[in-house]
């Protein structure tokens, strides 16, 4: 069989969920003989940097918005150049950039976006099956979305010692991580260990709700227990270090980081936004709290924190699930017969 040649189109922020997964899943794609690849992105130093480390042929182009008609042009006519067989696009502006041609145009969607970016595509991958649903809703042929979840990176890391970034080593140890914006619902967090006897937060992110955040912390009288980490390239020690993950999120769409807490062994508390009460049951591979509502956090947190029995069973049911249904062979493999169905 001849290779499928593949182009694979990201224009996404310097750092995201989304933007980790897209240089994963080529890395990993790379590594499958019957592929012609060539990545389209913007250019980022580690992103780059791990490509090359895998092999991955790319193009680098700004990417941006409508007035940049030059650059849009520049990246047409190389994409033509390529002459691929499938195109899939991450997100609303790669989406939005790439036009239909001679190949079969694909979006993949990780969130609930505004369908108007992706209406001339020919094919959708959701990764959740309520994104599906918001496809179909929203007109797109039933026929042709299909559910592809993400996978995680799968290497495991040592844990980092427990009195990091100043860390008393007599607390319990949460983690949170994702883009500090509102969606994210971190002030909820904040105010459910205000009310907890003990423990400390990592908080690991970057965004727009870093200063405000601080200042709750501060009028919330935990600025000691909360360490604002930044936005981390090692979630994987990150969990492998921490008591409980915390996901309070109001809107998320497959939360990739609960897959990884799965793979890595930490249990989570997770508000029951979107993607979270898709993929977890609540007391059997995590804890699921209702949106906004304080006391019912902190009382999830508590729960876990003091009874390690129950901890482990939700560990257990989380690392089964994922190797049942996310593993990296398995997600790849359901690319791999899709993009073969429809060339």
């Amino acid at each position: 069989m001849s290779s499928l040649k593949f182009a694979p189109v990201l224009a996404g922020a310097p750092v995201g969920g989304a933007e980790n997964f897209y240089t994963r899943f080529v890395a990993e794609m790379q590594t499958r003989t019957d592929y012609d690849i060539c990545a389209f992105t913007r250019p980022n130093p580690k992103r780059e940097q791990r490509l090359r480390e895998a092999g991955a042929r790319y193009q680098l182009f700004p990417l941006g918005g409508r007035l940049d008609m030059l650059g849009r042009w520049r990246y047409q006519r190389a994409l033509k150049q390529f002459q691929p067989d499938v195109v899939m696009t991450f997100m609303n502006r790669a989406t939005a950039l790439t036009p239909k041609g001679g190949y079969q145009l694909v979006a993949r969607l990780g969130h609930y976006y505004d369908l108007k970016y992706y209406r001339h595509c020919d094919y959708w991958v959701g990764i959740t099956k309520g994104i599906c649903d918001h496809l179909i809703k929203g007109g797109m042929p039933a026929e042709r979305v299909v559910h592809i979840p993400n996978f995680v990176d799968e290497v495991k890391a040592p844990a980092l010692a427990r009195d990091s970034f100043a860390t008393p080593t007599d607390q319990p140890l949460l983690l949170a991580f994702g883009r500090l914006h509102h969606n994210k619902a971190f002030d909820v967090l904040l105010q459910a260990l205000a009310k907890m006897p003990s423990g400390v937060l990592w908080l690991a992110g970057s965004g727009p709700e870093e200063e405000n955040l601080k200042q709750l912390a501060q009028s919330l009288g935990i600025t000691e227990r909360v360490r604002f980490l930044g936005w981390r390239d090692d979630i994987n020690a990150l969990l492998a270090t921490a008591d409980l993950f915390v996901c309070p999120s109001r809107h998320e769409g497959l939360g990739s980081i609960l897959l990884e807490s799965w793979y890595h062994g930490c249990p989570i508390v997770a508000a029951a936004s979107q993607g979270p009460a898709e993929i977890l049951t609540d007391g059997d591979n995590g804890m699921l709290v209702p949106i906004d509502q304080v006391d019912d956090l902190q009382h999830a947190m508590q729960h876990v924190l003091d009874d390690q029995a129950f901890a482990r069973q939700l560990v257990e049911a989380g690392q089964r699930d994922y190797h049942a249904l996310y593993s990296t062979e398995k997600i790849i493999q359901q690319y791999q017969d899709f993009y073969r169905a429809i060339v």
